[in-house]
């Protein structure tokens, strides 16, 4: 059976929240699309991140989530989950739930709002997170949405904390996660965020990708993460996922890849919350034709 590590280093997806016309939340498409996830090989399911829309969720909403990812989920996959509010004692007693909830990993930001004033402000949130932390967490550099990066010099002191296991980075910047990789060991994992960077990123060392167009492509990720240096795998990378990033960077993660699913099936909704905005299926329909047929 794969290890935390291993299936870290594999493919992870950070999993859409389906969402009806109404906005209500779809737990029953939710388990349907984990399933698709996992038979497609998909090593890693994270829940309440991002793409999931986690900061558009109630604590209700995404527990429920959380607690039917790791109900689905066999023994060989791992569920990461995120979710975490800004303040440390909030953050600590949210990482508490998740772990009694069965999550491998709390996936834990910077806090949102609140930037800090020197860089061991940031160091002293995730160590306050982190201390008798019941289960092992992940950073996690989005710097567009926390105003603010995790600086590397603080990612590479935070990697002897015996919690923190790893960082994914979404800064699209690959020098940042190259400077962590150089100065932490290797048991500290090192996750690429940004899909056009994620085949650079596992040629030059990268442990592995959690990767918001996986949801619509799964196969095809895994098979060019598991051999980043093939033809092939150049090919996944210009004739797919770059086609679909260039939606995202006018559009969004959420809106987009809700609206390639539904362009695939139409049992899929593109419903996402404000501040979101729904993009149309048929706007991105002829790029998914052209991805199908790789």
């Amino acid at each position: 059976m794969p290890s935390l590590q291993d299936n870290l280093r594999s493919m992870t997806t950070p999993v859409i929240t389906p969402f009806n016309s109404n906005k209500t939340l779809e737990l029953e498409l939710f388990e349907s699309h984990l399933h698709t996830l996992i038979n497609a090989g998909i090593s890693t399911l994270f829940a309440c991140g991002t793409t999931g829309e986690f900061a558009s969720l109630s604590r209700e909403e995404r527990v429920a989530l959380i607690d039917t990812a790791v109900d689905v989920a066999p023994s060989d996959i791992s569920v990461i989950a995120g979710g975490a509010p800004s303040a440390v004692t909030s953050a600590r007693e949210w990482v508490e739930t998740i772990a009694s909830l069965g999550v491998d990993v709390a996936v834990i930001t910077a806090p949102q709002f609140h930037s800090s004033n020197d860089p061991m402000g940031i160091e002293h949130f995730f160590e306050a997170i982190a201390t008798d932390s019941p289960i092992p967490l992940l950073l996690y550099n989005i710097p567009a949405c926390t105003g603010e990066r995790i600086p590397p010099a603080t990612a590479v002191s935070l990697a002897d904390h015996d919690s923190i296991i790893g960082l994914k980075d979404s800064g699209g910047d690959i020098s940042y996660g190259l400077r962590i990789l150089d100065q932490t060991s290797s048991e500290f994992l090192v996750l690429q965020g940004y899909d056009p960077l994620l085949m650079p990123s596992l040629r030059m060392g990268f442990d592995g990708g959690v990767n918001a167009l996986s949801n619509v492509i799964p196969e095809l990720y895994v098979e060019a993460s598991g051999s980043p240096t093939s033809e092939r795998a150049r090919t996944i990378h210009s004739d797919a996922i770059e086609p679909l990033f260039d939606t995202c960077r006018q559009d969004g993660f959420a809106p987009v890849v809700k609206a390639a699913l539904q362009a695939q099936n139409q049992s899929y909704s593109a419903t996402v919350r404000p501040p979101l905005v729904e993009v149309a299926s048929a706007e991105i329909s002829t790029t998914i034709d052209r991805v199908r047929q790789l």
